[in-house]
């Protein structure tokens, strides 16, 4: 194998030479292919993993769940929330919009695979009569956001390798549906290669190494180096609001979540809702040892999820929907950090991974014969200053399309947005019959131009000089 070039010399001495090890059979494209795939990886950074995570034996270590208790949050004005407050931080969000000080981040890196359809997941059509696409709905909730509060906002859209090209190419189809092309930022996540139990990068093909994305925690990693965050400090921008790609019912631009976050001084803050039942799957906030932290429903113990307080309520009720605030600093912190200080740690899972042998052969393993490596966001958490957990209504903020059918499917989600729109007309009077649920019996659509949320929604109702007809359906836009 030839070592002239300096990376594959790199590889030899860090113990990685099997990376190459066909490296003279490659055409010269191969050749160049795949040592770009070997400039992603970060040899230092694999053998502290394979120090720390893989050279343990077995699977990886529990979660330790010393000192833990419900975390505190901040309960809606419904819930017993303090009225005042959430007033105060709804118009200091609303000053910090109209200083254009705020920007979205959406993750997207997801194919649409499990819902049966071929292409980014952002492309899937969503909305209950027009079928308008996730990409979008957010696009038009963005741009009447920033109509509403006079400053256009930043979009930064974080894509896959898989599906970096078509998305950008979904854009330009449809002209960026009305959005400043000079605020949509489009960026790929970074991936991570897969090892052996042995701490070996294992090798997909002759000329390409196992390659997979680095989890949504490697979303603060990629803000920084594709120069968001710098394009954010020129441009005076200091809060980001994160979602993700599937949850067209979010409030990408929620003035009283931006005012919490900003008045208590938070590094980061998260929305929670309360779970529906014990065993629902969502991340539960929790308090460890004076910091916030989120424990994976996989990872406490079902006699926890089911404990119940003294108000007959599940203790560990607070759910984590992905839904957070960042400050670009604190991005950037814990973005650069090498291991030796702070760092979002990443998370080991043993992984059935298709390779090939040391003879070049394809292997197809019946067992897990590897591990990938992940980061997670909400780790970031307890590095936060000030972190805050506010309660979000779930009707108003979540109703993700994860699955083909059933729970957290298109028709699920098709659903929950007529509901939100029949609530939004029923509070201007219109008195529209709905199920026990509060599903309509006729199909609505609201465009975001037309409200994005309640508020919203009643502001445009009442400029409205001629009020529509329900008999057969409603599109307001």
């Amino acid at each position: 194998m030839s070592s002239a070039h300096p990376l594959i010399a790199e590889f030899q001495r860090a113990g990685q030479a099997q990376v190459f090890a066909f490296f003279d059979e490659l055409a010269p494209d191969a050749q160049q292919h795949l040592l770009a795939e070997a400039a992603e990886i970060d040899l230092a950074e694999i053998d502290r993993l394979n120090r720390t995570l893989v050279a343990q034996t077995g699977a990886a270590a529990g979660v330790n769940l010393s000192g833990l208790a419900p975390a505190p949050y901040e309960p809606l004005i419904a819930h017993g929330g303090d009225a005042l407050a959430w007033e105060r931080a709804k118009r200091a969000g609303e000053d910090a919009l109209r200083a254009g000080r705020v920007a979205a981040f959406t993750v997207a890196g997801g194919q649409g695979t499990r819902l049966g359809y071929d292409g980014p997941k952002g492309t899937f059509p969503v909305t209950p009569f027009l079928g308008k696409t996730l990409f979008q709905v957010f696009a038009e909730k963005l741009l009447a956001a920033g109509r509403r509060y006079g400053r256009p906002l930043h979009w930064f859209i974080m894509t896959s390798h898989q599906n970096h090209a078509a998305t950008e190419a979904f854009f330009r189809e449809h002209h960026f549906f009305g959005c400043d092309t000079t605020r949509v930022h489009f960026f790929r996540q970074g991936r991570m290669p897969a090892v052996d139990f042995s701490g070996k990068i294992l090798l997909e093909a002759k000329g390409s190494i196992a390659l997979s994305p680095d989890g949504h925690g490697g979303s603060l990693r990629a803000l920084d180096r594709s120069g968001a965050l710098d394009l954010m400090e020129r441009e005076g921008i200091d809060t980001l609001s994160y979602f993700q790609v599937d949850n067209p019912l979010v409030r990408a631009i929620d003035p009283a979540f931006i005012g919490w976050h900003l008045l208590r001084g938070s590094e980061m803050s998260s929305k929670m809702v309360p779970k529906a039942y014990a065993e629902e799957k969502l991340g539960h906030f929790c308090a460890q040892n004076g910091r916030l932290v989120v424990v994976e429903y996989s990872d406490l113990p079902m006699t926890m999820q089911r404990e119940i307080n003294a108000s007959g309520q599940l203790r560990y009720r607070a759910g984590s929907i992905a839904l957070h605030l960042l400050d670009r600093e604190f991005i950037r912190r814990m973005a650069r950090s090498d291991g030796s200080v702070v760092a979002l740690p990443f998370h080991r899972a043993d992984k059935k991974i298709p390779a090939i042998d040391a003879a070049g052969q394809p292997v197809k393993p019946s067992k897990a014969n590897g591990v990938k490596f992940e980061l997670f966001v909400f780790d970031a958490l307890p590095f936060a200053q000030n972190p805050l957990v506010i309660e979000t209504s779930r009707a108003d903020d979540f109703s993700p399309v994860k699955n083909a059918e059933g729970v957290d499917s298109p028709q699920t989600c098709r659903d929950d947005q007529r509901r939100q729109f029949a609530r939004w007309l029923n509070a201007q009077g219109v008195a529209l019959a709905t199920d026990a649920t509060g599903l309509p019996a006729i199909n609505l659509e609201v465009a975001p131009s037309f409200g994005y949320d309640e508020d919203s929604f009643a502001e445009s109702w009442a400029r409205l000089s001629v009020r529509p007809t329900l008999a057969d359906g409603l599109v307001l836009t």
